[in-house]
């Protein structure tokens, strides 16, 4: 497994067996990865936070609370860290009903140790593609945050692909002011073109 795409992540483990938590954790020092393991729920849930990139290896059964219980709190928190559940054979109609709730995977035991790194291992770049998503999304929108209210106005009607001469029209300015408008814009949103303009306004 190529770990250098992962090396800024976090795997997170959440397993009520002390002997599934040591082989865990020898399998992530061997490879090098970044980890730290817990051995409820509960006490993960106390260390939680919404920034933690990487992705979490849940077992779904365990005392107290369970891993569905806590996939739905995380969901209610925000979370958009990528789980994988750890499931025994009869737990499967578990498994798929978690993943119906935004699981991205489940594995049963016995599993193999490739298995589990390889499943790690797109939870991570799943989760950096959610985060480069949300990053692109906070930027956009903190540069439309920076337009006055007649340049989100001509914004808006730019994106759909009207014309200086028909944005004018409807927001009753000359197309000399449209331009202009649409001239600052383009700068302040950073756009390269009317397709770059575009993206970054879908991307909100």
């Amino acid at each position: 497994m190529n770990t250098s795409s992962i090396e800024k992540s976090t795997v997170y483990i959440v397993d009520d067996d002390q002997a599934i938590r040591h082989a865990m954790e020898l399998l992530m020092r061997s490879v090098g990865l970044d980890y730290e393991i817990f051995h409820s729920a509960d006490e993960f849930l106390e260390s939680y936070t919404n920034d933690r990139a990487g992705c979490l290896v849940l077992d779904i059964r365990m005392p107290g609370l369970g891993g569905l219980e806590l996939q739905e709190k995380l969901n209610e928190l925000g979370s958009a860290l990528p789980i994988i559940f750890i499931t025994g054979h009869g737990d499967v109609p578990m498994a798929v009903e978690a993943m119906q709730k935004g699981a991205i995977d489940f594995i049963q035991k016995p599993f193999r140790d490739q298995e589990l790194l390889d499943g790690i291992s797109e939870a991570v770049k799943t989760d950096q593609e959610r985060r480069s998503v949300r990053e692109e999304k906070a930027e956009v929108l903190s540069r439309i945050e920076k337009l006055t209210n007649r340049e989100q106005e001509v914004l808006n009607l730019v994106v759909t692909g009207k014309p200086n001469k028909v944005i004018a029209y409807e927001l009753g300015v000359s197309q000399r002011t449209v331009e202009i408008h649409r001239a600052r814009v383009m700068e302040k949103m950073q756009a390269k073109s009317l397709a770059d303009l575009v993206r970054m306004h879908l991307a909100t």
